[in-house]
């Protein structure tokens, strides 16, 4: 008999009753480690004060008002992001999917306004993840979420990653864009090379098109600075942002460039819950943490101390981890053994990560985290690689 929750997740036999910093603690009182943030959403950890204080209030004032009316916190939240990045103009969502659908739909627009109504092709990369609607699969073009959907929705063009060859070849007249993940995340924490990014653009300005980042999983400070498009000298047009960006309230986020974003004038595009007062009240809450002198500062030397301790991890155990990946909390440990029994086996030890592609365990925990718990997390991978390199040993 079929559950009353739907048996579309593999979940593990885990309830969390509640959360303090980058732990949590089951229904028993153990408590586990969370390298895995939600994926990569609990950017603040658990029961931030300052996060819990601005949604509390802000659910005894009003939760939900539609967006037939100015929403105020919304429109604070905009103009930060704005200030804070390439962006002229901000449209608010709930999930990253959702975020990706609408930077589709705003390049495909913003070249139909512009006189090129056969622009609707986007090209997109091998290894890519952007989202489970219909159209978002088919953008992702990973034959495993695409089985049983039927055809896949058309318009989407994927050729390798890191390959501008393959990029330029796939160009043709009826193409309107590009969207790239700086890091593939899902696909196992690959990073776009900074020659890449910058053939991305020169094709977009070559070839009249529109440059969309998917920072879904890369914004909001997960690798160093608040944006990862900012590590480079590379700007999109149009970026998508979710995950973190509420710190765990469900929110997403595209930010555009005024030649992307005018084209989504009233009636063409719009959300039921998006940029609702609860939800831009978390979002302004995460950028006042984000923001605050030295916060990121501080992020990166915690993310430098640990990634020297996963080298060395995987000097120690190269018959279980053979190479660390990734770029501030946004890390991988590339698996000898399936990355299954090495994310199985930290759970036992008391560690929660997030398997991704390419045999990579990731490891993607809260921004807060502090050098002892670094320290715990890399007790718990050795003893977990010992565990595994003794189970391979009988």
């Amino acid at each position: 008999m079929i559950s009353a929750l739907m048996p579309n997740f593999s979940r593990a036999d885990i309830a969390f009753a509640h959360g303090q910093g980058a732990w949590l603690f089951d229904a028993h009182g153990r408590r586990y480690l969370d390298f895995g943030a939600g994926i990569a959403t609990s950017s603040l950890g658990h029961g931030h004060p300052h996060l819990v204080k601005a949604i509390a209030e802000q659910a005894a004032k009003v939760i939900h008002v539609s967006n037939l009316y100015r929403v105020p916190q919304a429109e604070t939240l905009a103009a930060r992001l704005v200030a804070a990045s390439f962006a002229d103009s901000v449209f608010f969502c709930n999930s990253g999917a959702e975020a990706n659908e609408g930077l589709v739909k705003a390049m495909r627009k913003a070249q139909s306004d512009s006189g090129h109504p056969e622009r609707t092709r986007i090209i997109c990369f091998e290894g890519a993840f952007h989202g489970r609607t219909l159209a978002m699969i088919s953008a992702t073009g990973n034959p495993k979420y695409l089985a049983g959907f039927g055809k896949p929705v058309e318009g989407f063009d994927h050729v390798p990653f890191n390959n501008l060859n393959a990029l330029r070849a796939a160009i043709t007249a009826e193409t309107a864009g590009i969207l790239v993940e700086p890091i593939q995340g899902e696909g196992g924490i690959r990073a776009a090379d900074e020659e890449f990014l910058r053939g991305l653009r020169a094709a977009r300005d070559e070839f009249g098109l529109f440059l969309g980042f998917d920072e879904v999983q890369t914004g909001m400070g997960r690798t160093g600075k608040l944006f990862a498009y900012q590590w480079s000298d590379v700007e999109p047009d149009i970026m998508s942002l979710a995950k973190g960006i509420g710190g765990g309230f469900p929110m997403a986020a595209l930010l555009a460039k005024e030649h992307v974003a005018r084209a989504l004038v009233p009636g063409s595009h719009g959300t039921t819950f998006g940029g609702g007062p609860l939800a831009c009240a978390a979002g302004n809450a995460v950028l006042d943490v984000i923001l605050a002198d030295g916060f990121l500062d501080q992020m990166n030397e915690i993310a430098a101390y640990l990634h020297a301790g996963l080298k060395q991890l995987v000097a120690r155990h190269g018959g279980v981890f053979t190479d660390v990946r990734g770029k501030g909390l946004l890390l991988g440990l590339k698996c000898a053994v399936p990355n299954s029994d090495a994310q199985n086996e930290a759970l036992r030890q008391g560690l929660l990560t997030v398997a991704a592609g390419e045999n990579v365990l990731r490891l993607l925990p809260p921004l807060v985290i502090t050098r002892a718990d670094c320290d715990e997390a890399l007790a718990m991978l050795d003893k977990t690689a010992q565990a595994l390199t003794m189970e391979a040993a009988k």
